[in-house]
């Protein structure tokens, strides 16, 4: 998907930069631009199979969803507050607040059955979890990088807790084609690694 030409706004091309080069980072490991890319992918892919959304504010919301990722917490609150200081001046106070909801959102893949443009958000972001095998594999040494600054037993209980949260969940996607499409092997994934990571 080609970044620049994805931009929503008319306006606002030195934000898209900006917020390109956050994601460009180096000491980024998976949310980096191919994240971001594949995110705003998955929305396309999403509405061709029928998933209707606010198309502006859950694109705005991609692009800032993940735009402060340091492995620290509070990121995703950090990325909303970075959309509220930003976007006043290119959007309304509406859409302004609609995007930093969802991108807050984001932190627990949780949205109300009446949010579409939260449902959809969530399912592009987690859409990674439903990927082949290989592309599942880069994903996880991908997430260890973001947090190389953890120690291994740490990250192994952390990340376990993150998997088993997801698993805990009646249902990780909310778009009825994402839930066909993506919730078993999604399934599979999680659980497989959660074997793994508790393998002596």
């Amino acid at each position: 998907m080609d970044l620049l030409s994805a931009w929503p706004l008319p306006d606002g091309t030195d934000l898209r930069d900006r917020l390109l080069a956050a994601y460009s980072d180096e000491a980024r490991g998976y949310h980096d631009t191919t994240h971001l890319a594949e995110v705003l992918g998955r929305l396309d892919e999403l509405a061709r199979h029928g998933a209707a959304y606010d198309r502006t504010p859950v694109l705005l919301a991609a692009w800032f969803h993940d735009a402060v990722y340091d492995g620290e917490r509070d990121a995703e609150e950090r990325s909303a507050a970075w959309a509220e200081a930003e976007l006043p001046g290119l959007v309304d106070g509406h859409l302004v607040h609609e995007v930093a909801r969802l991108v807050r959102l984001t932190e627990t893949h949780r949205p109300e059955a009446d949010d579409p443009s939260g449902c959809a958000l969530s399912d592009a972001d987690l859409g990674i979890l439903a990927a082949d095998p290989a592309r599942y594999a880069a994903y996880v040494a991908a997430v260890r990088v973001d947090y190389a600054h953890v120690p291994d037993d740490v990250f192994v209980e952390g990340r376990a807790a993150v998997l088993r949260d997801l698993l805990s969940k009646p249902h990780l996607f909310h778009t009825a084609y994402a839930r066909d499409t993506w919730e078993a092997p999604a399934r599979a994934n999680v659980e497989a690694e959660l074997t793994r990571l508790a393998a002596p």
